[in-house]
């Protein structure tokens, strides 16, 4: 061990963990939670308390996202957390539309952690979310991104073009390419990159479709492109994925 990684552990072993935990409710406009393998709520902050509906923390922990959610969200929940405990990848800016109610769309930016313990075996998932606050001022603009985004979500095995995008978006494909890196942090081709490859991973956990065939329904009509895409984001082939679940699994 380092000086340097020797000098954070030590000071880390002396902080009382509550303590580090109260941080999180000085992050504005950002949801953290805590979990653990079973998907049970080990911490949250005060956002996250106000995602879930409860008054404060005690009234989360121990409980799922099926305590809190309807049924098909809780399931996308608990599989996004599952695909990054197994898989032992962080997920970063990911976006995603969730609409508050019909008349209220929000977008959200979420970033999920393996959390490991001292022998380096994951044990939960942490993560963060925040609302999309780059259209504050623009209400009708976040109706629009929220249909994008969407569209982007339900259609990722269709050909996609940026202009129809921007269409939908109501702006020049200029603007939109503009807006919607400044929002999101990425362009909207690499969001939908990232969209495809997490539906791969899905594919690869629960069906046993050929990689030729997960490939083509994820939206990618190259191998060798959905090959390298997925080794750039996961740092392994899909098959090697498969084969890592599999022995997980049993």
């Amino acid at each position: 061990m380092n000086h340097t990684k020797k000098l954070r552990t030590t000071f880390l072993k002396e902080l009382p963990q509550e303590q580090l935990l109260m941080l999180f409710d000085l992050v504005p406009n950002a949801s953290f939670f805590l979990k653990n393998t079973q998907g049970q709520f080990i911490a949250l902050n005060r956002q996250g308390c106000e995602f879930c509906g409860v008054s404060s923390e005690s009234g989360a922990i121990g409980k799922t996202d099926y305590d809190f959610f309807q049924p098909d969200r809780a399931k996308a929940y608990q599989e996004d957390d599952y695909a990054v405990m197994t898989s032992g990848e962080p997920v970063f800016n990911r976006i995603e539309a969730l609409p508050e109610s019909i008349r209220s769309p929000r977008l959200v930016i979420t970033s999920k952690i393996p959390v490991r313990d001292a022998k380096g075996n994951v044990i939960g998932v942490a993560g963060f979310s925040r609302r999309v606050e780059e259209f504050r001022d623009h209400s009708g603009m976040i109706g629009r991104f929220a249909k994008v985004v969407s569209h982007l979500h339900n259609h990722y095995g269709e050909p996609i073009a940026t202009p129809h995008l921007a269409h939908m978006a109501g702006i020049s494909e200029s603007q939109f390419n503009r807006r919607f890196r400044q929002a999101f942090g990425t362009s909207a081709r690499q969001y939908l990159l990232q969209i495809r490859v997490d539906a791969a991973v899905r594919k690869l956990q629960e069906s046993n479709q050929t990689v030729s065939t997960i490939a083509l329904d994820c939206g990618f009509h190259d191998h060798a492109h959905f090959s390298r895409s997925f080794q750039r984001i996961m740092h392994c082939s899909p098959s090697d994925y498969r084969k890592r679940i599999d022995s997980i699994l049993g």
